[in-house]
């Protein structure tokens, strides 16, 4: 079995593949103050878990946009994990990991959006070559921010729609409709943006957190696949071993 572990701001995300299919997925809390102990511990109770025993793993590979994690994750790994490990300093961040997988399902232009405490968005242009993207602040984050920032505006639930009106009745009407409507009218706005400067054919993948009401919310089509980064971390693993 061939471990993925993809370290972000909010989860750290650990997928197994055997024979090229995923066997299991699970995700773990990004908690600074963990020891290489804690994270051993809750790695190896994740394993169990979905009943891989370490003996299994014959390799695995490292993504990370949390250097300060990096290490202590790595140094939890090679506690019980005996096999190649591939350097993470050499991998690049996750949108690359989301562009080799999106690529696999055919050739650029594509963009990779990954929701996690912020969103970012990395572009492949036609020529198959990463040209850059954007980065912003996740609606999540956002609204954390505005209701511990305010004295009256409730936390509401972004995974619910917003209402048929763009004309919110109540104040909780209001924030569902300016997080759902407004973060998609955003991503909208921003594949235009996109399309302009790579061309009108560019497809649009959607990894991470990014709630199911924002997508469907948005008039770009929009492809979304869950285990994205993990399917590219196992493919450069395979290229990797080859080169």
């Amino acid at each position: 079995m061939i471990l993925t572990v993809n370290i972000g701001n909010t989860h750290i995300t650990i997928a197994g593949y055997e024979h090229d299919t995923l066997q299991f997925s699970g995700r773990l809390h990004s908690s600074p103050a963990a020891t290489v102990d804690e994270y051993a511990m809750n790695l190896l109770n994740l394993l169990s878990l979905y009943q891989v025993a370490p003996e299994r793993i014959e390799g695995g590979i490292l993504g990370s946009v949390v250097p300060a994690l990096t290490g202590r994750v790595l140094g939890a790994l090679r506690m019980f994990c005996s096999a190649r490990l591939d350097n993470p300093a050499q991998l690049g961040a996750e949108l690359l990991c989301g562009a080799v997988a999106a690529l696999e399902e055919g050739p650029g232009p594509l963009a990779v959006i990954s929701a996690d405490t912020a969103i970012s968005i990395m572009a492949v242009n036609g020529k198959q070559e990463l040209v850059g993207g954007v980065i912003l602040p996740g609606p999540q984050l956002s609204l954390s921010a505005l209701v511990q920032k305010t004295a009256q505006l409730p936390q509401i639930d972004l995974s619910a729609p917003a209402s048929s009106s763009i004309l919110g009745k109540n104040t909780s009407a209001c924030l569902q409709n300016g997080f759902v409507l407004g973060t998609a009218g955003l991503l909208d706005g921003l594949a235009e943006r996109f399309q302009a400067e790579l061309g009108p054919n560019i497809r649009f993948y959607a990894t991470g957190n990014l709630p199911r009401t924002i997508r469907e919310a948005c008039r770009t089509p929009i492809e979304y696949r869950e285990y994205l980064i993990t399917d590219g971390l196992y493919r450069i693993w395979q290229k990797n071993r080859k080169g």
